[in-house]
């Protein structure tokens, strides 16, 4: 299965915490995307047949600048090639911003909504007050994704 890893970052954590989700599904025998400038020509010519977001969230809620390009034409073209696929969303953000914890991963929830992509597992939060190691705090929910995947 090939699986398409959308990523946005500030200040490379959410990459980070992306290429670790890549490295794992990889070994799990999926072929993955991730490419933290994709165009949406890119992520459509690699065809997924499953889709990840992990963002972390900015300012008052939003996404980081890298990710608002291909967010944004997602949005605008709504492509009927991902309507049906398997997803999830990891978000990363600080739980003492209250209404805006997550608020990028949210806004990638509702954007995968709109597209029709089946959410496949609850969005996973990773609190940056309480985690110094996000990428492996991301380990047990990345291994139910590769199981919901597999079936």
């Amino acid at each position: 299965m090939k699986v398409a890893i959308l990523s946005g970052s500030v200040y490379g954590t959410a990459e980070e915490v992306a290429r670790h989700a890549r490295q794992l599904l990889a070994e799990a025998g999926f072929e993955v995307m991730l490419n933290p400038r994709a165009t949406l020509d890119e992520v459509l010519a690699f065809a997924p047949e499953a889709i990840l977001a992990v963002t972390s969230t900015t300012g008052m809620g939003e996404l980081p600048d890298n990710l608002i390009p291909l967010y944004s034409a997602l949005r605008d073209q709504l492509p009927a090639a991902l309507r049906g696929l398997p997803g999830a969303v990891m978000g990363l953000g600080d739980s003492s911003y209250g209404d805006t914890f997550c608020g990028g991963g949210e806004q990638m929830r509702e954007l995968f909504a709109e597209l029709g992509v089946n959410e496949v597992l609850p969005m996973l939060r990773l609190d940056s007050s309480e985690s110094v190691t996000p990428e492996s705090d991301a380990e047990p929910w990345l291994a139910d994704l590769i199981k919901a995947l597999s079936q």
